[in-house]
């Protein structure tokens, strides 16, 4: 049905000017005044044409025998789709030989067989031999490069005739919708009204797309009202685009009623259906109306059974998948390879990965999107050797990934630590040329971030020539996780200069401030957090949290935990592992408690912190009944990180053969971690002979590990052994091994100052040293001798004595006495474990000054104040 269009609600065009202001604005083409005659001849053909049309208004008034020859043999290869002979012969025709009902069949053929050349050829001719092109013969080659692919010639000629036809205005509109050009077919949609085109049911339906895609509630309203003035009320191709086009805007009952008012409804119309409530989060009322299709006896097609599946995954429904899976099976949808992929999707994403395994197998046809599915499947499950192995398969039977199929593996490579294989696959992106995707660059940097590659991932970063938000976050956060925070702050400053942070990037910047003890970098980051609206994010909280808590800012850490509203799992986590490193195991204990009571499931990590907290406080007891809690009551089985704690707790607390029982008897080997531990205990409780056994052990594991060779070498020193400490150092020598130097720093209106051991090339060297002799003499009166054996050379007492006073975190604490101010708190930060003399010091300065001192070792934060340490010896 075509009708005759009335007014209708949309202001009228200006046909002087073009289009430029409102909802109708159009950027392809422009219209011009069309003339009245029903013949008009193309004022030209562009690039394309031999010679200009002539315009004639006499026609042949007698056809030889031979020019019927002509288009009979050319209607016959037409009919029997051999276009090459047909457009031979009609080049070898005469200028006046060709009717233009030929010129028409084979435009069409042209058309059917998508042959842009051939169209062109036959254009050119008509061009050449001055055929007239009539509305009829416009309409042909209008349609044949549409069908083609060239839009803009195909509209050329279109804005040149005089066309009636609501099938080529409906065409025209879909094609400009196509290429998203929405703007332009909502013009032409003008354009009609006012011409008085008549318009029919299949015009709506590509109108009010054009007005969802644009966003346009109220034009799209007004397309409403308008055809059922018309009478398309009840024609089900205009219904089921509005059902549509109201559940892109969530009118959910808008879309109903219109469904429900339907009479004679089609497949189409319960998809409409179906679909909408199911990208509107409304999945069970999409299996409702799914089910209530069943039982009427409607026949589901393709699209019913994909829109169903994706309510599956959305509501993680595998039980009602396997259904759907069947009744596939039963109208003989298995063979069909979109229905097939669909599946794929929905048993991944719903946890059957052997489902979606047996699928795949029985699978005769499989496209990317088949091997894109199974490998996001494997990565999604954590089954990353699966991942890759699938992928060296999918190469190998010569299917070219595409950039999902690209980012899925690479993702498979970066949590499974695979560098060389991400490396090589690398290669295969570039020489595709596929490093310029945006998406495919940020899987790469990501991947090297996780592989630990940093350096590769900023040369990714370098190349790329546009970068989004999540290019600068993965960086960022990379920099963070792989232990370069001075490089995720100089990019992070480099960011502000070029994109706007979100509140993902808050929660990569704010560890690098964490492991810097950047206090005032870090309440920087929060002021801004404040200003943009971030910090009611989870995510964004509980990072705050744990940056203060790194920042030795526990109390205010945890005034912002209970400041969050609702608590997950990781909020509850950083405050115990906090109260842990800051040696307040009891208070750790008792936010683990509350979790539990708040209903909160403890997981591996949150053992790891309790069991943390327990062995810095030397809870013995408590850590026993942790590490069973867990295995019994959550049945978690122990992993390396929490045979370690308790084998530090066991050490801390004196249990040294215990410890050592404890090891031998682990269901799983211990790493150099474990054996670690108990070497650390060694050192505290001087049991040289069991260090030895131990180191042993350790260097087996670790043979290239400094830290376990110096670690051996003060436990000799510390016992006098002077020459094992020179054996030691001459091993670590021949193996080229480097020891880092022990450094301090404290930050000071935020510039950081670092102090090396024995280094004195400080501006303020001669003030520091000062201060340290008053400090210490003032110990000595008072009865605090040098712990001599923390100097760990071989040498008497007075050289020893120097030597301890150049240790980098004296130097750090008195240059904070000299320049900070009396009412704060003055905060150093060590790389390596505080020793015992510089710990008595801290003790006696912050006794003697009343200053607080908050010193954070490698191990944890020591808090100094009134002549205590809140470690209170478990360090």
């Amino acid at each position: 049905m075509a009708v005759t269009t009335p007014s209708v609600c949309f202001p009228p065009l200006n046909h002087k000017r073009r289009h430029k202001d409102g909802i109708f604005n159009s950027q392809n083409g422009r219209f011009i005044n069309i003339p009245s005659s029903k013949i008009t001849p193309l004022s030209g053909f562009s690039h394309r044409s031999s010679a200009a049309i002539n315009a004639s208004a006499s026609t042949m008034e007698a056809i030889d025998h031979k020019v019927t020859d002509y288009n009979t043999e050319i209607f016959k290869f037409c009919e029997l789709g051999d276009l090459r002979n047909a457009v031979e012969l009609l080049c070898a025709s005469q200028k006046s030989q060709i009717s233009s009902k030929t010129y028409r069949s084979v435009l069409q053929l042209c058309a059917d067989l998508k042959s842009l050349k051939d169209g062109i050829k036959v254009h050119s001719i008509i061009s050449s031999n001055g055929e007239i092109v009539d509305r009829t013969l416009g309409s042909k080659l209008v349609f044949m490069y549409l069908t083609c692919g060239d839009l803009k010639e195909g509209r050329r000629i279109f804005d040149k005739i005089d066309n009636e036809k609501v099938f080529l205005w409906n065409m025209m509109m879909n094609e400009y919708a196509k290429i998203g050009d929405f703007m332009e077919s909502i013009y032409l949609f003008k354009v009609m009204i006012e011409r008085g085109i008549e318009v029919d049911s299949f015009t709506f339906s590509c109108v009010l797309k054009c007005f969802a895609a644009a966003g346009s509630v109220k034009h799209g309203e007004c397309v409403h009202g308008y055809l059922l003035k018309l009478g398309f009320g009840s024609y089900n191709s205009a219904v089921n685009s509005l059902i549509s086009f109201y559940f892109r805007f969530k009118r959910v009952k808008s879309a109903r009623k219109l469904f429900d008012e339907l009479s004679d409804r089609d497949v189409i119309s319960w998809n409409s259906i179906i679909s909408g409530y199911i990208t509107n989060s409304l999945a069970d009322k999409g299996f409702a109306v799914f089910k209530e299709m069943l039982c009427l006896g409607v026949d589901v097609d393709l699209a019913t059974m994909v829109s169903v599946l994706a309510g599956c995954v959305d509501c993680g429904s595998i039980s009602l998948g396997r259904a759907v899976h069947a009744l596939g099976v039963k109208v003989c949808f298995d063979k069909n390879i979109i229905f097939n992929n669909a599946l794929l999707d929905m048993y991944s994403k719903c946890g059957g990965l052997d489902g979606a395994l047996r699928v795949f197998e029985k699978m005769d046809k499989r496209n990317v999107v088949s091997w894109t599915s199974m490998l996001a499947g494997y990565a999604r499950e954590t089954h990353f050797d699966g991942a890759i192995r699938l992928f060296h398969e999918m190469v190998m039977a010569g299917v070219k990934p595409d950039r999902v199929a690209i980012t899925s593996i690479l993702h498979a490579f970066a949590c499974s630590g695979s560098l060389e294989n991400g490396k090589e696959l690398h290669k295969y992106i570039i020489e595709s040329n596929m490093e310029s995707d945006l998406s495919v660059s940020n899987a790469l940097m990501d991947m090297y971030a996780k592989c630990g590659s940093m350096g590769d991932a900023n040369d990714v970063f370098r190349r790329m020539p546009v970068k989004d938000i999540i290019s600068w976050n993965t960086m960022i956060g990379g920099y963070s996780k792989n232990c370069l925070p001075n490089e995720a702050l100089e990019l992070f400053s480099a960011m502000l200069q070029e994109l706007k942070p979100d509140g993902i990037t808050m929660v990569c910047i704010l560890p690098a401030c964490g492991s810097l003890a950047s206090l005032e970098r870090g309440r920087e980051i929060h002021g801004y957090t404040l200003r943009n609206g971030y910090s009611s994010d989870l995510y964004v909280a509980n990072a705050l949290v744990a940056m203060y808590v790194k920042c030795g800012e526990l109390v205010f850490g945890r005034l912002l935990f209970d400041m969050i509203p609702f608590k997950d799992l990781v909020s509850w986590t950083v405050m115990i592992a906090g109260y842990g490193m800051h040696g307040f195991g009891n208070e750790a204990i008792a936010a683990f408690n509350k979790m539990r009571e708040a209903g909160i499931k403890p997981d591996v990590v949150s053992f790891t912190s309790i069991l943390y907290a327990c062995s810095h406080s030397g809870l013995l007891g408590e850590g026993w009944s942790f590490f069973d809690i867990m295995k019994n009551d959550y049945n978690i089985e122990p992993k390396l990180e929490h045979y370690a704690c308790m084998v530090d707790l066991l050490a801390r607390t004196g249990n040294l053969l215990r410890a050592y029982k404890f090891i031998e008897t682990m269901p799983i080997a211990p790493d150099a971690t474990v054996w670690g531990a108990l070497l650390c205990g060694c050192r505290i409780h001087h049991d040289v002979k069991l260090a030895e056994k131990v180191a042993e052990r350790v260097f087996e594991l670790e043979p290239e590990n400094t830290g376990y060779y110096i670690l051996l070498a003060n436990i000799y020193a510390e016992a006098e052994k002077w020459e094992e400490v020179k054996k030691l150092r001459e091993k670590i020598g021949q193996r080229g091994l480097k020891k880092n130097p022990g450094c301090s720093w404290i930050e000071i209106k935020g510039k950081v100052n670092l102090f090396v051991s024995g280094d004195s090339s400080h501006p303020e060297t001669k003030k520091i040293e000062s201060l340290l002799k008053k400090l210490r003499k003032k110990m000595k009166e008072e009865g605090y001798f040098p712990k001599t054996k923390c100097a760990l050379i071989n040498a008497d007492d007075m050289q020893k004595e120097i030597a301890l006073c150049g240790h980098s975190e004296k130097l750090a604490m008195t240059f904070g006495l000299l320049n900070v101010p009396q009412a704060k708190t003055i905060r150093v930060t060590k790389n390596l474990r505080v020793c015992g003399d510089c710990h008595e010091m801290a003790k006696f300065i912050s006794k003697e000054t009343g200053r607080e001192i908050v010193l954070r070792d490698s191990n944890r934060f020591h808090h100094f104040k009134g002549g205590h340490c809140s470690c209170r010896g478990f360090w």
